[in-house]
């Protein structure tokens, strides 16, 4: 099927990501989203006030970040627009792209923004007070460091999940390195040319604001925080968990960074599309659990309910992209759906980027939708993991260019 809800081409953005503790670490996530996104709709000529909806995905508190939602639209000048905040851990992006759809389709608005926005680095603390604790003393966790390491459901660590994958479906460590030295010469070609294709959607070199977003304090050239691997420094790691397979070379790194997706009506797309001969069209989402420990396996249920939901097979898909915290989950996403594991991902993903966590989805579809546009139209997937096993997938038709 295909939903009424399109993408105007162009209306979308996103920062760089900058690996935690870097460039953009002394920002409040959602202050510095509304901040960006005031320049790139201006940019683009769009009037924040012809929102009717937006939806706010976020998964690391920020202060004050209660109000949610129609704080960041108040901070754009969009005052009288509202609507939630979600979190479904990394795949927020598709659920609240979801969300945004969903709205237009219920005939309840006309133009959603669909933001995301996370802060990794600094990650509150947090007391839970318990009356009848010890002397009433309650519990205190770091939001995203204890979270990695623990799920509530089985106690394990979310490198864990890789290795359980990895030993099940028997993905060797040589493997998993080889996926990175892939994925990492894909990416070259986004950053070819003064980072052409980054710049189809990334305003750069970019200007890193002060805490009170008063002054510029830096700039960006690009993603920050990039680590170049050959194959000799990874075959001299030694794995994360004694006796597994996976490295710190074949999994990803905690980052800052926000993205910001707009959808609307075909009539109202074509108004806001920096192309309007351009349409990009929503076929099909798809959300799916993997077994407990088993993270990696989620994306590909999820990427078939989505591709069931479109009417379409792999075989039809011309571009894929995922959320790879790990390389595990490429080389198994591979073999389970026969897609060609060199193909996928190309100019970027998260494992060489890094782990925003709410704003990855997000620019990994608009990765999809220039990759489809250079390729002069076709049908993408985009699929990938989250905390408790599960996974959502969308994918989407780009038309004419």
């Amino acid at each position: 099927m295909a939903f009424s809800a399109q993408i105007p081409y162009g209306a979308y953005w996103s920062t760089p990501f900058a690996k935690w503790q870097g460039s953009l670490s002394h920002l409040h996530s959602m202050k510095f989203a509304a901040h960006v996104a005031k320049d790139e709709l201006a940019k683009r000529d769009i009037d924040a006030s012809g929102f009717d909806y937006g939806v706010m995905g976020l998964t690391v508190p920020q202060h004050q970040s209660f109000f949610g939602l129609p704080w960041l639209t108040g901070m754009i000048g969009a005052d009288k627009v509202g609507g939630p905040t979600i979190s479904q851990v990394c795949a927020t992006g598709v659920r609240v792209l979801q969300n945004g759809v969903a709205e237009i389709e219920c005939g309840l608005a006309s133009t959603a923004l669909v933001a995301t926005c996370d802060r990794v680095s600094n990650s509150p603390q947090v007391y839970y007070p318990e009356p009848s604790g010890p002397g009433g003393t309650g519990p205190h966790e770091n939001i995203a460091l204890d979270n990695m390491m623990h799920d509530p459901m089985g106690g394990h660590s979310m490198t864990q999940t890789a290795e359980n994958v990895a030993a099940k479906h028997q993905i060797t460590t040589e493997q998993q390195h080889d996926v990175v030295l892939r994925r990492q010469q894909q990416y070259t070609d986004a950053v070819a040319d003064g980072s052409a294709f980054l710049k189809r959607f990334m305003s750069l070199p970019f200007d890193v604001p002060s805490a009170n977003f008063k002054k510029t304090v830096g700039q960006m050239e690009g993603d920050e925080g990039i680590f170049k691997s050959d194959k000799e420094k990874l075959a001299k790691l030694k794995p994360v968990i004694p006796d597994g397979s996976v490295t710190f070379g074949g999994q990803t790194h905690p980052a800052d960074g926000n993205a910001c997706i707009i959808v609307a009506e075909p009539d109202k797309a074509k108004e806001l599309s920096q192309d309007a001969k351009i349409e990009i069209s929503i076929l099909g989402f798809g959300m799916a659990r993997a077994s407990l420990a088993h993270m990696p396996e989620a994306p590909v249920p999820a990427a078939r309910a989505a591709l069931d939901m479109a009417g379409l097979e792999i075989a039809d898909i011309d571009a894929v992209k995922t959320h790879n915290p790990f390389a595990v989950n490429d080389v198994y996403f591979s073999r389970e759906t026969g897609y060609d594991l060199d193909n996928m991902n190309n100019y970027g993903c998260t494992l060489v980027w890094g782990h925003p966590q709410a704003p990855m989805g997000i620019r990994a579809i608009i990765e999809l939708i220039e990759e489809l546009v250079i390729r002069g139209g076709g049908k993408g997937l985009f699929t990938g993991c989250a905390a408790g096993d599960s996974a959502m997938a969308v994918v989407i038709s780009v038309n004419g260019n």
